[in-house]
């Protein structure tokens, strides 16, 4: 094991914050024109975005980019130097990056089970953070980032881009004002083609990846075969399935248009159908959220098939009284109440308007458009349909938190049990 990964959570806390660790860039204030400094942290394909969208923004330098496997931080290294002329620092432990007082934000790509730990430990270091969806592994995680983001007084955004869509903010504020009158039902969709992870084996990990630091604040077990670097996804004891992956955006948009916030029932049915392997999570998925008496989302998730059910081209649809909005990649189409298309928007997407979101946050204080609060909403959606499957009933929740309602064995997955020293903090 590498000394790096033999510092736990509270070792490496109490030695860095005896040098001033802990300070970090708390109580700075930056100047409109001053470069904000940041580390990028995971350095898969959101990573790689990530690393390359930052370095290429004015008034931003990326001075370090972190991955525990030693290939992909070398790679990012040689590509941003060739593409800007001036070489990050290639870390594999994050916790370099919070240890330097001159990065204002850390940027967290990382596998699920990462990323609310980095996350608040980003903020008890004093730096801003730009989290990856989901924000958080389980519930309490989500509970527990905000309450470190408030503590701190960070910006803290998750990376649910399409809320900083020009057009999506254009027509979700359309189903809000009464285009389709009083929106009642949303629906949204995900579909892939994935084929079977197959069945691991247990073995040594490759030679230039950190595994007992890529486990971090996870229950240690044995490296097999078919985990890494994508199927972790699949995988309870580090992902949240095609919910947590991919159905978080379209959730999100489902309960932005809506105006809602915490549901009171949720349903889930699915499972694993299409191979038998060692993925534990559902390959087709439903989970039905109702709000109130007045109001429902539906999601359904397709991992083993492209074709949509329903329109096949929209990410979420809303129905009202009055007609229905379909939002669609960067814009929307709306529908009288017999079907004719009556207004209809494009519209730029990708990720730079929500890091310019963020950015300007951090300057001047400009209201992020998913500050975690919202992004912590959303997530638990996806917390909230998994549950509900694993449990295989329905949830009754409160409409006030989200929290779950009579049932302690649904509740046990609020949570879970961390390696020694990398617990939430209290």
């Amino acid at each position: 094991m590498r000394e790096s990964s033999r510092l736990h959570r509270r070792g490496f806390l109490g030695a860095a914050g005896a040098a001033g660790f802990a300070v970090g860039t708390a109580g700075k204030v930056l100047g409109a024109n001053e470069t904000i400094t940041v580390g990028v942290m995971g350095l898969g394909g959101r990573g790689q975005t990530h690393a390359s969208t930052f370095a290429g923004t004015p008034g931003v330098r990326v001075a370090y980019v972190c991955d525990v496997d030693e290939s992909r931080t070398g790679a990012t290294v040689d590509r941003l130097t060739k593409a800007k002329r001036e070489a990050p620092k290639g870390v594999g432990d994050f916790r370099r990056i919070l240890d330097d007082k001159g990065v204002d934000a850390l940027i967290v790509a990382t596998c699920n089970h990462w990323h609310a730990p980095a996350s608040w430990l980003a903020c008890e270091a004093g730096k801003h953070v730009y989290v990856e969806k989901p924000c958080s592994h389980t519930p309490h995680e989500g509970e527990v980032l905000i309450a470190a983001a408030r503590k701190a007084n960070k910006v803290v955004q998750m990376g649910n881009q399409k809320r900083s869509w020009p057009k999506v903010m254009e027509g979700i504020s359309k189903v809000r004002e009464g285009a389709i009158g009083t929106p009642y039902l949303a629906r949204c969709w995900y579909s892939a083609d994935r084929g079977s992870i197959g069945k691991g084996v247990e073995g040594p990990p490759p030679a230039k990846l950190d595994y007992e630091l890529w486990q971090g604040p996870s229950t240690r077990r044995p490296f097999r075969s078919n985990i890494l670097h994508y199927n972790w996804h699949w995988f309870w004891h580090w992902g949240n399935g095609e919910l947590g992956n991919n159905g978080v955006h379209t959730l999100d948009l489902c309960r932005w248009g809506l105006g809602v916030d915490f549901p009171t029932r949720v349903v889930s049915q699915g499972g694993r159908y299409c191979f038998d392997d060692d993925q534990e999570t559902p390959d087709t998925h439903i989970a039905s959220y109702e709000f109130g008496s007045d109001k429902l989302i539906s999601w359904e998730g397709l991992s083993c098939s492209p074709f949509r059910p329903g329109d096949a081209t929209a990410d979420a649809t809303f129905w009202g009284d009055k007609g229905t909005l379909s939002i669609i990649g960067g814009g929307y189409v709306v529908y009288d109440h017999k079907g004719k298309e009556i207004d209809k928007a494009t519209g730029a997407a990708g990720d730079k308007d929500h890091v310019a979101n963020f950015l300007a946050a951090i300057r001047d204080g400009a209201k992020l458009n998913s500050e975690i609060a919202e992004g912590h909403k959303s997530t638990l959606l996806c917390h909230l349909g998994n549950i509900a499957h694993r449990t295989g009933r329905a949830l009754a929740c409160d409409p006030k938190d989200g929290r779950i309602l009579n049932d302690s064995e649904a509740m046990t997955l609020w949570t879970k049990e961390y390696a020694p020293g990398w617990e939430p903090p209290k």
